[in-house]
């Protein structure tokens, strides 16, 4: 099967990326094994031509480039999100119930398929903050990444002796349905900071060192492939770490020429972009305004304060988010004639109302793109009577206004606790990024 390998690496990528936070420190390991510098975005850079770096925000995006030797004549970037829909953990998260069980008490982030998080194996992961003694001045607040790395909690749902119109549709209510079931209290009355001391020691810290928290649940499910010929594969968070890990492959197995090659992976998207590390932040602006201010200053030839507008002027946006593919059961659901599926390839989005940035030319030159890589391209529109949702590239491009196309690897069952995907597009959408990072 055309992908195989590539898709068994994505799904070990997603394996071990079970919160935004590990997804950012898996690619900075990834990164850092192939040469990159790190940059801090409180320091001078002086970045040069010749370079590859990278800078992270917040622990949850993360921009990678590498500037090539030469004349140049733009960037050229892909963006995708490290994040997806799940359950949050408040803060004193712990409820006692009957005197017997515990519960966490969380709240969604995101909006997703609540039916399909029920009696699943599920598990926390995240981040904590603690305060370390500094060497030199005060104390210094440090983050650590934390998974509970063991079937921890369910969701049970309610019998069908309890609910006989269970089958007829239920509407779940995320405060009352949707708490995990987390352990016995054993009548003591007393639950709070169970989870705190459990999450302490994986994270190697006294309990009461611990400042605040950003943990979220995850579902123990693992990625797999199946179907008749291996063909399909299901795993959690594929919207939109197959992207994520198709884009920064790309970018670390090519060799940029003429344009500055950039990889950004922004957090938040699921829950409209708007943070300082979202895609509506700065954050792409200011990399790439810090990029072109060290090129110019180094460069008496070329054209200093225009630099940053002549480049941009060039440049190119992949917003690379995955796509709604026809779904056999409810095929009415699609447009009546763009239609994706499985396995199909690359999906060009298009929205009206620019909810998707393509238009004639950005379409134009992805599919010259990938006619170059020889890899199958689709189209998708929503249904003109069904709202859809919008994506990166008209977020970032407000603040850095490029030309810009959407597109997506094409899945079913977009934001449920598992989702499901076509093998082979994977190494497909890998394959017309290295083209694209590699002109």
């Amino acid at each position: 099967m055309e992908g195989l390998d590539v898709c068994r690496d994505m799904l070990s990528f997603i394996e071990e990326s079970p919160s935004c936070f590990h997804v950012v420190a898996n690619l900075k390991e990834e990164l850092a094994a192939a040469g990159f510098r790190e940059l801090d975005e409180r320091e001078d850079w002086r970045v040069c031509a010749g370079g590859s770096y990278y800078v992270t925000r917040n622990d949850s995006s993360l921009i990678a480039f590498r500037i090539p030797e030469g004349e140049l004549r733009g960037f050229h970037m892909a963006a995708s999100h490290s994040d997806s829909p799940t359950f949050k953990i408040k803060e004193r998260p712990e409820l006692e119930a009957e005197k017997h069980y515990v519960r966490l008490n969380t709240e969604k982030y995101g909006g997703m398929i609540l039916s399909t998080w029920l009696d699943r194996p599920l598990s926390v992961a995240g981040r904590v903050t603690v305060c370390e003694e500094a060497k030199e001045a005060g104390n210094n607040i440090v983050t650590k990444l934390v998974n509970l790395d063991t079937d921890l909690l369910v969701i049970p749902n309610v019998a069908i002796h309890m609910n006989r119109d269970m089958n007829k549709g239920v509407e779940y209510n995320p405060q009352t349905d949707m708490l995990p079931l987390y352990g016995e209290c054993g009548g003591s009355g007393d639950v709070q900071g169970m989870l705190r001391e459990q999450v302490a020691e994986a994270a190697g810290v006294k309990p009461e060192d611990i400042l605040g928290q950003d943990l979220f649940l995850y579902v123990r499910d693992k990625g797999r492939i199946f179907g008749r010929e291996g063909e399909f594969v299901l795993s959690p968070r594929l919207d939109d770490l197959q992207c994520v890990y198709a884009s920064m492959q790309a970018f670390l197995t090519s060799v940029p020429r003429e344009y500055i090659s950039l990889c950004a992976v922004f957090d938040n998207e699921e829950v409209g972009s708007g943070t300082r590390q979202g895609a509506d932040s700065t954050f792409l602006e200011d990399v790439v305004t810090r990029v072109c201010n060290d090129l110019a200053g180094q460069n008496e030839k070329s054209g200093g304060a225009s630099l940053k507008s002549r480049m941009l002027a060039g440049s190119f946006l992949i917003s690379a988010d995955n796509a709604h593919a026809v779904h056999p059961n409810h095929p009415e659901l699609a447009d009546p004639t763009n239609r994706p599926c499985l396995n199909g390839g690359i999906v060009i989005k298009y929205h009206g109302s620019q909810k998707y940035t393509t238009d004639a030319v950005s379409a134009a030159q992805m599919k010259s793109l990938c006619k170059r890589a020889d890899v199958p391209y689709q189209t998708y529109a929503n249904r003109s009577d069904i709202a859809g949702g919008s994506t990166l590239g008209n977020i970032s491009a407000a603040h850095v206004s490029v030309s810009s196309v959407d597109i997506g690897l094409p899945q079913l069952a977009m934001h449920s606790a598992v989702e499901t995907g076509g093998v082979r597009d994977t190494a497909y959408a890998l394959r017309v990024l290295q083209e694209f990072f590699g002109e």
